[in-house]
Formats: structure tokens, sequence, C-alpha cells
């Protein structure tokens, strides 16, 4: 599907501010069980306006959102995820004074989400009039208000500015009605999952909001308590005698169904988009997804069929996985799924739009990656050993390998490491605290066939790495090995992609085939073909340098055909002298696809020598290191230069 282009009266900096709620939900991860009962849950982004912000954002529209969060963790979290979202975060007041407002929940039953509202006294529900600045209202072409905020009168009078604002700036104003009883005070903290209780004071004061209103969104039980009426006919009908805005009735499993004029007789009769049959497997958030969708297409002048469909299409996807936002479709993820459909009634089981939905929403990344390799083990600990110093001495170098990294960066992006859980303890803070790219090993040093490290389990222990640390892992695999050899080394392969997917961290494959066999033009191309083929799609790879211009030529072909989000190759050193890395710079860098290196021993091996048998100290070490670090920078600059010229 291509662009929609943007139409001419929605030529503002920003396409919808929403405004409202922003909590950090924790999501159950035991599925089909009692809250009382979980274990272990996952962090992400709620709440209904954030939702949408979010949302709208992957969708190719410009979002901000205006709310508060409390001066800590949890509210630095929201700001931070966010801006990786790419969302306008200038609306987001920090409160010094409340908590930022917390959400817990599960999937109990089909249709069955039981949620705990952490809500007394929150920032979020601190918004006041003080928190809408007109300028901000007044450059999106929309602004979506939420029901919620009408229920204290700071947060109602909030909001209230904002419509006055953005009507006087020919702004749109959407109401998503956002009914939630017990944040009314209508029902108990168990009853967070509840949908209706008829009250005439919260009806009379969403019906004060219609009439002000160009598009108003809502279920039936939300259409009713904001009309007053007992039953959708009449709610309808009730809301259109207040307000001429397009009405959207949302039915869950049964889509939407859209009023552009008169009520028909017939609610049936109203516009529809194409539905979609998905599995329900948790409905929380699916409202806010399915604004989403609708806002891409109302916000674009798209008809209002084609609107119900994107919404119906994105809710799809939210009913289908576990979390809210985080789960949420891009645009070609979306784009993909209207084009081509799925197969599987659960799209979470679906690998090809799965691998999209990765690929679209995981973190930015910088373009390039010069890396500093010392995630090696084996190696080290023979010189340790040769040298009889006590192996734990090696923490100590990896940490002065970061010091040696940061000195060349100096700050900049596209800089990493390569550290092993193993001797890399000291290191891994330092260079966190540099912004580096961190990759880790799983592999076992020097297994052929491939086996993992101290990592009988993969999915628990990879849970406890930190979320930006990339998965390394290295396979000696040879086109001419064994169907036996080969087949092991595959479904180990297999084990860690499933792995870094299910865990939720990027995945870069090794292989090196040199050492086991000859190396030709179509050696290692081959070897990834076979890779894809088993639906392995890693994040980066990283690889030797190969024979000829050709052969990456080969390679390139390959990653373009089967994985055109892949981030890129980096190359390996094989401890190769300075003279011949900086010859296969020259000729990878042609490649576009070759995006930096990753080298080890060619930079550390000396210093690691000298350091760990005392002949050198620290400051030595850092410097030595440094250097030649340095040296490799500037041949891979000088290279990637010289092919730009």
């Amino acid at each position: 599907m291509t662009e929609v282009p943007r139409a001419a009266s929605a030529a503002r900096p920003l396409d919808v501010i929403t405004i409202g709620r922003s909590s950090v939900d924790l999501y159950g991860q035991q599925i089909f069980s009692r809250l009382e009962d979980i274990t272990s849950f996952a962090k992400s982004v709620g709440g209904c306006p954030s939702n949408i912000a979010i949302g709208t954002a992957r969708l190719g529209l410009k979002s901000a959102v205006i709310t508060r969060v409390g001066d800590e963790q949890m509210g630095r979290f929201i700001r931070e995820q966010m801006q990786r979202e790419g969302v306008d975060t200038r609306g987001i007041a920090t409160d010094p004074e409340r908590l930022t407002a917390l959400v817990l929940l599960a999937v109990e039953d089909e249709g069955v989400s039981p949620m705990i509202f952490y809500r007394t006294d929150c920032a979020d529900m601190a918004l006041s009039e003080g928190d809408i600045d007109e300028d901000f209202i007044a450059s999106a072409s929309a602004i979506v208000v939420t029901g919620t905020h009408f229920s204290r009168e700071n947060s109602d009078a909030a909001q209230r500015k904002a419509i006055r604002i953005a009507r006087a700036n020919g702004g749109k104003v959407v109401f998503d009605i956002d009914y939630r009883p017990n944040l009314w005070g209508l029902a108990g903290h168990g009853e967070g999952f509840a949908r209706y209780v008829k009250s005439d004071r919260v009806s009379e004061q969403l019906k004060s909001i219609l009439p002000d209103c160009d598009l108003i969104v809502g279920t039936e039980e939300e259409i009713r308590i904001a009309s007053g009426a007992d039953d959708v006919l009449g709610a309808l009908r009730a809301i259109r005698l207040l307000s001429a805005a397009t009405i959207v009735l949302k039915r869950g499993a049964m889509g939407c169904i859209v009023y552009d004029g008169a009520i028909p007789d017939d609610i049936e009769q109203g516009i529809v988009g194409e539905g979609f049959p998905i599995e329900i497997y948790n409905v929380l958030g699916a409202g806010d997804a399915f604004m989403s969708g609708f806002l891409r297409g109302w916000l674009r002048d798209e008809p209002l069929a084609t609107c119900a469909t994107w919404a119906n299409a994105c809710g799809a996807f939210a009913v289908s996985r576990l979390l809210c936002s985080p789960e949420y479709p891009s645009w070609t993820e979306l784009s993909y799924f209207l084009e081509h459909g799925s197969r599987h009634r659960a799209l979470r089981q679906d690998a090809d739009i799965n691998h999209l939905h990765w690929a679209t929403t995981r973190r930015a990344q910088p373009d390039g990656l010069m890396a500093l390799a010392i995630d090696h083990r084996a190696q080290l600990e023979a010189v340790a050993d040769k040298l009889q110093v006590p192996r734990e001495k090696i923490a100590g170098l990896k940490a002065l390998a970061v010091d040696a990294a940061a000195r060349v960066a100096k700050g900049r992006p596209g800089f990493g490491m390569l550290l092993d859980t193993t001797y890399g303890q000291k290191a891994f803070p330092r260079a966190a605290e540099q912004g580096f790219w961190i990759g880790r090993p799983v592999e076992k040093p020097g297994s052929r066939p491939l086996d993992f490290d101290q990592l009988p389990d993969l999915g628990s222990h990879l849970a406890e790495w930190p979320i930006g640390h990339t998965i390394k892992c290295l396979c000696f695999y040879h086109p001419d090995d064994s169907d036996e050899l080969k087949a092991r080394q595959e479904r180990e392969l297999l084990r860690v992609a499933d792995a870094a997917r299910t865990v939720g961290r990027e995945l870069l494959v090794e292989i090196i085939a040199g050492k086991n066999g000859p190396l030709t033009d179509t050696t290692v191309s081959s070897i990834l073909a076979r890779l894809y083929e088993l639906g392995i799609k890693p994040d980066w790879w990283k690889l030797e340098p190969q024979t000829s211009p050709a052969a990456w030529r080969a390679i390139e072909a390959v990653i373009t055909a089967n994985d055109p989000l892949c981030r890129g190759i980096v190359l390996l050193g094989l401890e190769a002298p300075e003279a011949e890395l900086v010859a296969a710079f020259r000729t990878a860098a042609a490649i576009p696809l070759v995006k930096g290196f990753a080298v080890g021993r060619t930079i550390f091996a000396e210093a690691a020598e000298q350091w760990l048998s005392g002949r050198i100290d620290d400051e030595a070490a850092i410097a030595d290191m440094s250097t030649r670090f340095a040296k490799l920078v500037a041949a891979w600059e000088a290279a990637r230069q010289t092919e730009a010229a």
C-alpha cells in the first residue's frame, strides 16, 4: 500500500494531540491465570490517550500527548518511551508531588481481564488549565479529549479549555468516551474491568461535551452513558440531537458502524468497514488501537468506510496480542496485513507479520556500528593461565577496554562493545554510561556443533538481560558440513532466534565459514539463504571478510530479498593484522549493507598480555587499545567516505 498524501486542511505541525491518562501498565505474563496467581509482569505505557498517541505515531501521524507524570522512574519511563515512539512530549508535565499512575492487568479468560487501578491522587489526574498551552493546541489539526478526565473539576476544566482553543483555531475535536465506572467512583477497586454503571451525574457531565465535537467514538455502553439513554438506538438519536459529529459505534468482534448524518431506524444501516475474523486473546487496549486506525484515515480525509476498515484491522491486532501500546501495528505492518491478510486467526502466530512488527517498532539505533569486541573468554583464559595470574583479573581488562573505546568515541553515536557475561560484569555499567551498543555472546566458546555457554534454558536467562543488550551467537558453519552437523547447528540457531523474539532482545548472528572449508563467492550467501529459509531473521549479521566484491554483492542480494529491514552487517576481524583489515574495509565499504565492524584481538591482544603480566599499568593499556581502535575507526570512515565520493 502506498503512503496517502496528507490533506491540505491538515497541514499543521501536529496531526493530533491526545489529552488525559498516562500510566504504567503491568501485564501479567501468565495467560489464563487469576491476577492473584500472577508471578511476573511486563511493563508498558498505558492509559487511553497515551495509547492513542503511540498508536497514531506508529501509523505515521504526527502525534503529541498532554498529561502529567511523577518525578520518578516510572514517569521518566513514560516520557522516554513516548520519545522512542516518535510522540511529541512537550505536553508531558512532571508533577513533583504525585506518583505516576499504575495499573495491574491479567488475562483470566477470553474477554475477561481483571485490572486494578493505582490512581489515588496520581499525577495525570492533577492535570489543570495551566497545563494547556494555547499555541501548542493551535498547532494540531485535532485534539482527542477522553472521558475519564471529565470526572474531576481540574482535569475537566483543562480539557474544556483545550476544546475552546481548538475550535477557535479551526481544529477538530475528537471525543473518546473512555468510560471506566470505577474511575468515576462508581465501582470498587476490584472492579476495574467493569464497563457500565448507569449514572445520571456522569451522563449530564458528558452530554455537555457533545455539541463541541466533530467525532465521537464509543462502545454501546459508552454511547449510552454519554447520552443517558438506556438503549443503543435511543442513545445514538439523543447524541445526534446535541451534536452534528460523526459518531462511531464500536461493537467489539462485530467491528463498528459509522453514522455521518441522521440516525437510521435500523442501527445496522450505517457505514461499515471490512471486518477481520480474529481470535479474541485480550480485549484491553483494543479500543485505543481502533481509534488510532480510525484517526489515521479520518485526519487524512479518507472515506469513512476506509477509516472503519483501518480501525477494525488495528483493533484485530490488539485483541490478538497481550499488551496494549507495544502491540499496536506500524503503518508498514498494517499495510501488509490489509494487502495480504493472514492465514492465522491469532495474528501473534503469523511469523511474517510478527517480523514486520518487530523490525518496525524496535528501538532506534545509529545507522553504523563500530565495536570493540572483547567478549573473548577461552583466548583470554589461556593467556591468564600461561602467565599464571588469576582468571578473575580478566574482568578488569574488559573494563579498561570500555574506557579505551570511550576515548575514541568521545560521545559520538555508532560505537559499541561486545562483552561477555563471564568476565564483563564490571564493564557492562561503564559501557551503558557511554551509551554504547552492547552485544553479549551466548555460545560456548569454540563449540561446533553450536552449544550454549551455561545457558541450557535460553529464555529464562535472557530475560535477565537489560532490554538494550543484543544477543550475539557465533556459529562455525560451512555448506560442506555433514547433514547431521548442519541439522544440529540449525536447530540451535532456531532456538536462539526464537528465544530472542520471545524475550524481546535483538539478535546478531555471527557466521564463520572459512575455518572449516573454502570460501568462494557464494559460500556465505548460500549459508544466509539457508538460514532465512528456516525463518531465522537476525537484526544483525557479523561476517568474515569476503574474497571478492562479488561475494559481498551475493550476500547483499540474499539479505535484501529475505529481510529488507535487517539492520545490516558488521565485519569481524579473525585476529587479522591491521593492514589486512584496512584492505577488507575498502572492499566491504562498497556494500551499503555493511555498516561497520566488530574487531577484537587485533585491538586488545598486545595490551592484554602486557597488562595481565603486570608489565604495563591501566593507563598504558587504555592508551594502547584506544590507539589501535582509533586507527581502525579512521580506516573504516575513510573507506566509507571514498565510496560516498
